[in-house]
């Protein structure tokens, strides 16, 4: 969708020492190869950070290194919390976005998974609708919001 490009232009035009924060995981060889181009589309400016939960804690330990955070993506950081066993999805998800609202600036690519059908199954159908809580409430934290579709970022929020 170029979600993931428009985010790293986007930084890249606004911070001096960029970090990415990775929540991606290579729990398979397509997934390594997903996150392996992604590497290879960031600049040796960038600082990366490897994190499929702590996300918060993780840019906490290294603002003194960056200027700004790129984290990508949200929605896998939620497949992560789900699989960790989180009985609490919810708080952690205002959690998340207080602490990243209280720190260093930060932009955040996450996927729209409201759009399609509602899925058959009851797990896939609490992540949609966790996703689609996480996705508002980062929405309402942040200065601007940008949807990416077709390679095309259209600006949602000011």
């Amino acid at each position: 969708s170029g979600k993931s490009r428009f985010a790293l232009d986007y930084a890249q035009k606004r911070f001096r020492r960029p970090a990415f924060v990775a929540t991606a995981q290579a729990l398979d060889s397509e997934m390594a190869e997903r996150i392996e181009r992604h590497r290879a589309q960031r600049g040796p400016e960038w600082i990366t950070i490897e994190e499929p939960l702590e996300v918060a804690a993780s840019i906490s330990r290294e603002q003194n290194r960056s200027d700004g955070f790129l984290v990508d993506c949200l929605t896998l950081w939620l497949s992560n919390l789900l699989e960790s066993g989180s009985a609490a999805p919810e708080r952690a998800i205002a959690r998340l976005i207080e602490d990243l609202s209280a720190g260093p600036p930060v932009i955040l690519v996450t996927n729209e998974v409201g759009c399609g059908l509602v899925p058959d199954n009851a797990l896939a159908r609490r992540f949609r609708d966790l996703a689609g809580l996480l996705n508002q409430q980062a929405a309402a934290a942040a200065g601007e919001v940008y949807w990416v579709a077709f390679g095309v970022p259209v600006q949602v929020k000011r």
